[in-house]
């Protein structure tokens, strides 16, 4: 039984050692494949395009030839119709000659083979040596004057060799001329193909008894191993242009090349086998790993608080369900994105930039902050954020992990504490202004009756025809007198009962009461998720007043700019507390305190502005229409004036004034 399991438990163990070097040695034939086929594919490539570019050199050959049978065409033509003298016929040879630096004579034969014109002149007597050959070639041609025909010299130089052919010119099967013309071979093939293919090629022109005519190697001679062969015919002559490349065979890869790649496959075999030891220690770390990272994500999953992660950049690398729920994105639009980011509300770009960028300054606190969040839909709600480094293993930065609380279940509850607050305030308020009222009432009823009937009395002696009694009149009077002394008294009484409630008066600096209810502010303006922007001046001086007062008077004020905008588009929910010193235009060397409070809400109407500081009118349908009654009451109690105007940017701006100097405020205090 051991014998016949054995194959069975060596299979499954041999085959995973047995790929590896099956594909080992398939990449080493690869290897050893490439260059061989690199060096064929080449040398076809090559081949080809010494073809093509052999095609190219004929038809431009060709081309130019047809050319110049064309314009001699022309010319036979003209003198055919008799239109153009000789002289101007052979001008015109003469010219064509010069421009085409391939033809050596040009001549032009009557209906009899008498030359008529010609680019040279003849002299009877001695004519040239070209021009002897031009006549004898002629009288070859007279042979055959039905069809064009081309003959070569005789001369053994190669670059003497020329080309003579001949082109008759019929009319209704009627011989009227011919032209001849010589060209030079060297010159044609130097004029017609280009420098570029000379200088990477030899080209050659050989007879039919593979003589050489002409050549031309700007590159030096051929190396014999891409070569190409083309015919070139003439009228009733045939050439042969043969193209030798100048470029050598490629050469195989040196054996260094397959010395790297035995060293290679040995290196690759040995790191097979090292890495066969280690993958099983990696799959149990692998598993391990794999088990830990599902407890965490498992953990983070079933947190109620939203997780991010941000790199040195601002993008953000990671987030957690929970932030996405809370946002109401999907991960996909989240992850990768930089700043300005799609949660980020339009109105508080500037406090998220100057965030960031204390974020990447690394000032920022490791305490929580609060700010404002927008969600998918446009809704805004705040939240509580802690930020914390990223520190890989080696103790550096790599980003920030950022935890999110949404607080808007903590802000309603505030919100909701705040408003019942403010209900028992207004209760006590009631409560304590129904007291005022019954004291009022109880205390002047019974002297204002007495006075009544004191008054009545008087009127009844005054109106008897019987002379009048004085001194009865003068008692009424007395005791009359003496009834309002006494509802005099009783006002006196209620006066000190509210006079119990003033404020007392001394200095204190008005920055430091900034200070203190901006937290109040902020509290208010985070609710409604509107940005409050300061503007106070530093070293602001200090104030004598009851700073009680005039801290409720800044609260009623912005209370009244957060109302206000309750009904505004969120980018316009914008509210600035400004503080300046500035002049008093009416007492020279005299300073004031301004304070302004800026909101863009609806503003004010002109039919509310008649009545806006009136008491107990409100445009509220909870309001007492007591409040800017009271603000304003206050602040001219210090000496100075509550004022308001339209913002420019819409909304409404109310501001007071403070005077600055410590006697003139007592002073007026007192006036007060």
């Amino acid at each position: 039984m051991k014998i016949k399991t054995l194959p069975s438990q060596l299979f499954p163990s041999s085959l995973p050692w047995l790929l590896p070097i099956v594909l080992v040695l398939l990449f080493v034939a690869v290897l050893i494949w490439l260059p061989w086929q690199a060096q064929r594919m080449e040398t076809n490539e090559r081949q080809e395009q010494l073809i093509a570019d052999t095609l190219w050199v004929e038809q431009a050959l060709q081309f130019q030839l047809n050319r110049h049978q064309e314009s001699l065409a022309n010319i036979a033509e003209d003198f055919a119709s008799g239109k153009v003298s000789n002289d101007v016929l052979s001008a015109r040879l003469r010219l064509y000659a010069t421009n085409n630096h391939e033809i050596a004579d040009l001549a032009l034969w009557d209906a009899q083979d008498k030359m008529v014109a010609s680019n040279i002149e003849i002299h009877p007597n001695s004519p040239p040596d070209s021009f002897t050959e031009a006549l004898n070639a002629n009288a070859n041609f007279t042979q055959r004057l039905h069809k064009p025909s081309c003959v070569k010299s005789q001369q053994q130089a190669a670059s003497l060799v020329t080309l003579y052919c001949r082109f008759p010119l019929f009319r209704d099967k009627s011989y009227l001329a011919s032209v001849t013309v010589s060209y030079r071979l060297q010159t044609l093939l130097d004029e017609t193909v280009p420098w570029w293919f000379a200088q990477e090629n030899e080209i050659s022109l050989y007879d039919q008894d593979e003589k050489l005519l002409a050549k031309r190697a700007a590159g030096g001679p051929g190396k014999n191993v891409y070569t190409h062969n083309r015919a070139l015919e003439f009228p009733q002559l045939s050439l042969n242009l043969h193209t030798n490349s100048t470029k050598a065979e490629p050469k195989l890869l040196s054996n260094l090349l397959v010395v790297s790649v035995v060293l290679l496959s040995l290196g690759l075999v040995w790191s097979l086998i090292a890495l066969w030891r280690d993958i099983n220690r990696r799959l149990q770390a692998e598993g391990a790993l794999r088990k830990e990272a599902a407890f965490r994500a498992a953990m983070e999953n079933s947190l109620i608080t939203g997780l991010r992660a941000r790199d040195m950049e601002g993008r953000l690398t990671y987030v957690n369900p929970s932030f996405c729920k809370m946002l109401g994105f999907p991960a996909e639009e989240l992850v990768g994105k930089l700043p300005p980011m799609p949660y980020w509300a339009p109105e508080e770009i500037t406090e998220y930039e100057n965030r960031f960028a204390q974020i990447l300054t690394g000032t920022v606190q490791p305490e929580g902050f609060e700010t404002i969040y927008q969600r998918a839909n446009g809704e805004r709600f705040p939240v509580l954020i802690y930020e914390s480094p990223l520190v890989d293993d080696n103790g550096k930065q790599t980003g920030w992990m950022s935890s999110i609380l949404d607080v808007s279940e903590l802000k309603r509850a505030q919100e909701l504490s705040r408003q019942q607050e403010e209900k028992l305030h207004q209760n006590a308020r009631l409560a304590t202004m129904g007291e005022m009222a019954s004291m009022l009432a109880h205390e002047l009823n019974q002297p204002l009756a007495a006075i009544s009937s004191y008054a009545t009395g008087a009127l009844n002696i005054l109106k008897q025809e019987q002379q009048i009694d004085q001194q009865s009149l003068s008692e009424a009077l007395e005791k009359t007198t003496q009834q309002a002394q006494r509802a005099a008294q009783v006002i006196r009484s209620v006066h000190q009962f509210v006079k119990k409630r003033e404020a007392s008066r001394a200095l204190f600096p008005i920055s430091t009461l900034l200070q203190s209810v901006m937290p109040l502010i902020a509290l208010q303006a985070q609710s409604a998720h509107i940005h409050v922007q300061y503007q106070i001046d530093p070293d602001l001086p200090e104030v004598l007043g009851d700073q009680v007062l005039i801290e409720q008077v800044i609260l009623n004020l912005t209370r009244n700019a957060i109302e206000a905008m309750h009904n505004v588009a969120y980018a316009k929910r914008q509210m600035q507390i400004h503080a300046h010193v500035i002049a008093d235009p009416h007492l020279p060397h005299s300073q004031l305190l301004l304070i302004q409070i800026i909101d863009q809400g609806h503003g004010v109407t002109a039919e509310v502005a008649e009545q806006l500081f009136s008491p107990f009118f409100s445009t509220k349908a909870a309001g007492m229409g007591m409040g800017l009654n009271i603000c304003r009451t206050a602040i001219e109690f210090h000496g100075g004036s509550l004022k308001y105007r339209a913002n420019p940017a819409g909304g409404t701006v109310f501001e007071f004034t403070l005077p600055c100097n410590a006697n003139k405020d007592e002073s007026n205090m007192e006036q007060a």
